[in-house]
């Protein structure tokens, strides 16, 4: 394990990091294990572009903390991120995405990804009824983020939320496919279900990884809508327009970094992740 201490500036003294490049890194990062749903989809859509992974398992999950508290906690990763010269950052944590990017987004010297808009411009998309779920963090859920943002894209549409804390949890300990989560999800999803909803939204980068649990309690009529998905299409658009898409065949290289455990990280995120996840360091960010 390896341990290096960063002093994270604050959102008015980020410096702008050096002219970017296609060879330059995107940054990715979230409370835990949950964005790693999002590197899923960048080693299929970008699979040539470097990757440097931040979960702040240390302080996950972020569900439950202000939202003042959220805002710092990104004024500390982004600066980290931007000091590794990324050129592109996804926020792959819908709470940040909720809460953090309205108040940050212009703030920095990069362009930044959410999973709000793609995430719901996808749930409009695919319902056919008008009637969409929504599961997430309660901050999310509080913040009404999913439910502005879709209201602007069709305004007839009806959007039920429910708050699932205990899920990030379960998932930050393995425990996917337990019947004790199958138990905690029945619950969430059963005020959904009786709104006869046809498109749920999964508000939280942890909850794909519950998406074989989800949609067998939530029937083969309900679509699952994944933003990662999106998102990752947005920022592959993105680089594309700037000109920084990698398109030099060359391996991909991954480095991760964790504000907790790295071997309890490595466990649980190269099970989820169908893919081992080696040599991860352990930063403190002040």
């Amino acid at each position: 394990m390896i341990s290096e201490r960063v002093v994270a500036k604050s959102a008015g003294s980020a410096s702008a990091p050096e002219k970017a490049t296609p060879a330059s890194p995107i940054g990715v990062f979230d409370s835990g294990v949950g964005g790693l749903t999002v590197l899923a989809q960048m080693m299929k859509q970008l699979p040539h572009e470097d990757v440097i992974y931040l979960a702040d398992t240390a302080r996950v999950p972020y569900g439950g903390r202000s939202a003042e508290e959220i805002v710092k906690i990104n004024q500390e990763i982004i600066p980290y991120l931007l000091k590794q010269g990324v050129k592109l950052i996804i926020m792959a944590c819908g709470t940040s995405s909720a809460i953090a990017y309205p108040v940050l987004k212009d703030d920095y010297p990069v362009h930044m990804i959410n999973l709000i808009e793609p995430g719901s411009r996808e749930a409009v998309a695919a319902s056919r009824s008008g009637r969409i779920g929504l599961i997430a963090t309660a901050a999310t859920v509080n913040s009404h983020a999913y439910q502005k943002k879709i209201k602007e894209l069709a305004g007839d549409i009806e959007v039920h939320a429910v708050g699932c804390p205990l899920f990030v949890p379960l998932i930050e300990g393995g425990f996917i496919e337990t019947e004790e989560t199958r138990r905690v999800a029945k619950d969430y999803l059963k005020p959904l279900l009786k709104e006869k909803i046809d498109t749920l939204i999964l508000g939280c980068t942890h909850y794909p990884h519950l998406s074989k649990v989800l949609q067998e309690l939530a029937g083969p009529e309900v679509r699952l809508i994944d933003p990662a998905e999106a998102a990752v299409a947005d920022a592959k658009a993105m680089l594309t327009k700037a000109g920084t898409l990698r398109t030099k065949a060359v391996p991909a290289k991954y480095k991760y970094f964790v504000t907790g455990s790295p071997i309890q990280f490595q466990d649980i995120g190269s099970r989820l992740l169908g893919k081992p996840i080696v040599g991860t360091k352990q930063v403190t960010l002040i």
